[in-house]
């Protein structure tokens, strides 16, 4: 949709433009930033340009270079609109028949939008993607994806993306999404998540990407805030905008300042990951490790009936490492017939802990297992999860790894004992992430952390592929996939797997992936991928994913028992020798710059710090100035030549 121009306001703001001294007027636009209006239309002046809005639609949007641009297109049955009016540096109106006010304006050079409702409903907006020059659309699903907007394999439904909405806390790692025009870039972000979803749509073979908020009042979500801004048109541009505004609202928390208040967050520079089985979680297991020149690991394992011992963890405490328990505070079963002692809790905690629906019945658990537990009731008595920490890391455990709680599912507790939102659910789970990080010292992971979380945690599993909801359909085949025996070695983990063409395209095609995650939080949270996708889980996917570690400076994660240390340690260990002096030098550095180098998107660079470290990667065939295919070279300040790793070789 073209928007008509309020001529009037476009001639004043050209004239400002080119008064030299004198206009009080022109002194007044620029002093204040106040919003002006024409009729239902109004000027706002974001960076870079001028955002119009169409009060009677919603429709957005912005001159900017001497262009037009489509923000949004219009939101579907608004109703009649109210006059709109200006209070200072804000626009206000309201539609009567939604119960719905409206404010914008402008901050820190974004337009800024704030939809409150005074009864619960559901709004469909901003609309997005509908410019006609919009090429490509870029989602933290994951690292990060940027889609060609008629892409054939992402519009239909092999992709496992169109028309299946992604929760803005658990469907995507971040709550911003954007898109690249011809020259220019327009980034989203919804700083109100929780109730917010975006869903891509394909609409005459093109990606458009619409969010939606659902006001409610019992779960506090009748504010509903979207920023638009534009940038420029790198493939990471809506990603530095997230990143600008979470240093802008003191939400985010360094690498450095972490180890400053735990230095044995440090022992995470140049480590590999890896969980630990059988024969694996033992003292000579961990010797081998060192003997191998493995100089720096984290080692985690199930806080099962067989953990580390004692001895075992203070073996990896002495080589440097660090090594503790992978738990849930999210599960509880019966215990008389629970599968796995993470969901055994004592006393009436099954099933009176259980989050409850809205008609009473409890939520069942992942996997269809018991229940969720819920926060709440687990903050009422505190010690039933302090207790079970004392007792498993009993062993001296230097590192923790609390699953489910950073992933950002969150739950309406309709409980009459424990009522919660999902609101207060989310604080619930940083306090206690808080509690085990700070009050108890340790080196803190949880799962596919979304941003909200980075500040608390010190660590990730399972932010770095993008996920296609098709992978769980096919890992429920447990005759490909493998199952959870033996319990010493478990197929699900050990048994390699081919995926099918339409998965390994959409999670590791690298012409489509680009690190949204790492520009936004790379010196503030160790990244690596999910523990049941291990390095060498997916054997086709090796070489591609340790570039994909050395492009990124993000470890790769291996699962270990004895047989796997022997026949795969040395591999692991060359890998690791060549990740650790990278990750030294840059993991506490931001991610500078990304780019692509060909037009197939598969020789990419990035840059750390202030060219502390440069690091291409060729994921072709076809050798790129000097740089094989399946290579990478990193160059660290200083070198006089990039060191080189061909994985395959």
């Amino acid at each position: 949709m073209r928007l008509r121009k309020p001529r009037r306001i476009w001639v004043l703001s050209m004239l400002c433009g080119l008064v030299v001294t004198g206009s009080a007027a022109c002194a007044r636009t620029a002093e204040t930033n106040a919003p002006r209006v024409d009729g239902d239309r109004v000027a706002i002046t974001v960076r870079g340009g001028t955002a119009e809005i169409d009060a009677t639609s919603l429709a957005v949007a912005a001159e900017t270079g001497g262009r037009r641009i489509e923000l949004s297109g219009p939101a579907a049955g608004l109703g009649p609109v109210s006059a709109v009016r200006t209070d200072g540096d804000t626009a206000r109106w309201s539609y009567p028949d939604r119960g719905w006010t409206v404010s914008a304006g402008a901050e820190d050079g974004r337009l800024r939008v704030i939809v409150h409702s005074a009864r619960t409903g559901r709004l469909v907006w901003p609309v997005t993607g509908g410019d006609p020059d919009a090429r490509s659309v870029q989602i933290p699903r994951g690292e990060g994806l940027s889609l060609p907007v008629r892409d054939p394999f992402w519009n239909g439904p092999d992709a496992g993306l169109v028309d299946s909405p992604l929760a803005l806390t658990s469907g995507l790692t971040m709550p911003f999404w954007g898109y690249r025009l011809d020259g220019r870039g327009i980034s989203y972000l919804v700083p109100t998540d929780i109730g917010s979803t975006l869903t891509v749509r394909s609409v005459d073979g093109r990606l458009l990407a619409a969010a939606a908020h659902d006001f409610d009042y019992r779960g506090d979500t009748r504010d509903y805030t979207v920023t638009f801004a534009l940038t420029g048109d790198s493939p990471v541009a809506a990603a530095r905008d997230y990143r600008d505004w979470l240093l802008r609202h003191g939400e985010f928390r360094s690498l450095r300042d972490k180890i400053a208040r735990n230095p044995e967050v440090a022992r995470l520079l140049g480590a590999f990951h890896a969980y630990v089985w059988g024969d694996a979680r033992t003292p000579e297991a961990v010797e081998r490790l060192r003997r191998l020149g493995v100089t720096r690991m984290w080692l985690g394992y199930d806080s099962d009936d067989t953990p580390m011992s004692a001895a075992a963890v203070t073996a990896a405490k002495d080589a440097g490492y660090l090594a503790g328990p992978y738990d849930s505070w999210a599960n509880a079963q019966d215990p008389a017939t629970a599968d796995n002692p993470g969901s055994r809790w004592p006393g009436s905690t099954w099933p009176d802990g259980c989050v409850r629906t809205a008609d009473g019945t409890p939520e069942t658990g992942f996997g269809g297992r018991g229940c969720y537990l819920s926060s709440q009731a687990l903050g009422q008595d505190p010690e039933l999860y302090r207790d079970r920490y004392e007792r498993v890391t009993g062993n001296g455990a230097n590192t923790y790894f609390l699953d489910v709680d950073a992933a950002g599912e969150f739950f309406d507790d309709h409980s009459a004992d424990h009522p919660m939102t999902r609101h207060r659910d989310r604080d619930n789970r940083l306090a206690r992430l808080r509690w085990l990080a700070e009050d108890r010292g340790q080196v803190l992971g949880s799962e596919s952390a979304g941003a909200w979380a980075a500040p608390v945690l010190d660590f990730d599993h399972g932010g770095q592929t993008p996920v296609s909801d098709r992978l769980w359909a096919f890992q429920r085949d447990r005759a490909v996939w493998g199952g959870y025996a033996p319990a010493t070695a478990p197929r699900t983990y050990f048994q390699p797997v081919v995926l099918p063409d339409h998965l390994a395209r959409a999670m590791f095609d690298p012409a489509y992936r680009v690190p949204l995650y790492e520009t936004v939080l790379h010196d503030s949270i160790v990244n690596t991928d999910r523990w049941e996708l291990s390095y060498d889980k997916l054997p086709r996917q090796r070489t591609m994913r340790a570039l994909t570690a050395i492009l990124n400076n993000t470890p790769l994660n291996f699962v270990l028992d004895g047989d796997a240390l022997v026949e795969r340690g040395p591999e692991l260990a060359r890998l690791q020798r060549f990740f650790a002096p990278l990750h030294e030098a840059a993991g506490t550095l931001p991610m500078t710059d990304f780019g692509w180098l060909t037009d197939d998107h598969l020789v990419q660079r990035t840059v750390f710090g202030d060219g502390v470290l440069t690091v291409t990667a060729n994921f072709g065939t076809a050798e790129f100035d000097g740089l094989p295919g399946g290579c990478v070279d990193a160059a660290l300040a200083g070198d006089a030549t990039a060191r080189r790793l061909c994985p395959a070789e």
